[in-house]
């Protein structure tokens, strides 16, 4: 009985865990929707919002890793139950990092929304934007349902969005050649792309975190075809 008191309790704890770290997925895919449409829209007060309520995020991140550390020091847990914690403690850094680069877009945003429009390099971001956000939450479903199976089609859309961006980096270096009066500007709208492709990158290293939570295989750095056998499909 004493064994199956402790196994329960534990599987709550674990499960309270689990919600809070979707609970912080939710608040940092709110922040860079934020981030995004208030550059959008020029609306400062929201840009201003975004870079204020970031702490809410580091808050976060800080309780949750030493609720973590608690877990694992009262209950000792092992194989499948330790990969659970453990893939929580490297989500909840990614995660966190995320809300560091909603921070950063809104930052550079504002400095965008203070000048002249006309220096400001027309640049398309919306897409390469709503890629990013799409990514991070189908990695965070992944995690909340324990499947694996989407893993290789986040981290091809990830090399989507990296090309993507490459190809955002090639309009604004030409923008900047052709008018250097442009550059302060398009270096803010490059720093913005920058990081929403880093957001695409931690989307896929959650969905990687799920794969090795679900299968105990650790499949970073070992590209797609990994992925995709570990998904069951070759």
């Amino acid at each position: 009985m004493a064994n199956k008191h402790t196994f329960t309790q534990f599987d709550t704890e674990l499960e309270g865990l689990q919600k809070r770290l979707l609970e912080m997925g939710g608040l940092v895919v709110q922040q860079l929707t934020r981030a995004i449409d208030a550059l959008d829209s020029g609306d400062l007060a929201a840009i201003e919002a975004v870079i204020v309520d970031d702490r809410r995020v580091n808050e976060q991140e800080v309780a949750l890793d030493e609720a973590c550390i608690e877990l694992i020091a009262r209950h000792a847990p092992q194989a499948g139950d330790l990969r659970m914690v453990m893939t929580m403690v490297q989500m909840v850094t990614d995660l966190e990092r995320v809300g560091d680069e909603a921070k950063k877009i809104a930052k550079a945003g504002r400095h965008i929304v203070d000048s002249d429009a006309v220096f400001v390099p027309k640049v398309e971001l919306r897409h390469i934007a709503s890629m990013a956000v799409d990514l991070l939450q189908r990695s965070l479903d992944a995690f909340a349902r324990m499947d694996p199976s989407s893993s290789p089609d986040i981290a091809r859309k990830d090399k989507e969005v990296d090309a993507i961006f490459k190809g955002i980096t090639r309009q604004l270096i030409t923008y900047m050649m052709e008018d250097p009066r442009l550059i302060t500007r398009a270096l803010d709208v490059l720093f913005i792309a920058k990081s929403i492709e880093r957001v695409g990158d931690h989307a896929k290293n959650i969905a990687e975190y799920v794969v090795y939570m679900v299968k105990g295989r650790d499949v970073r750095h070992e590209g797609i075809e990994a992925l995709e056998r570990e998904a069951g499909r070759i």
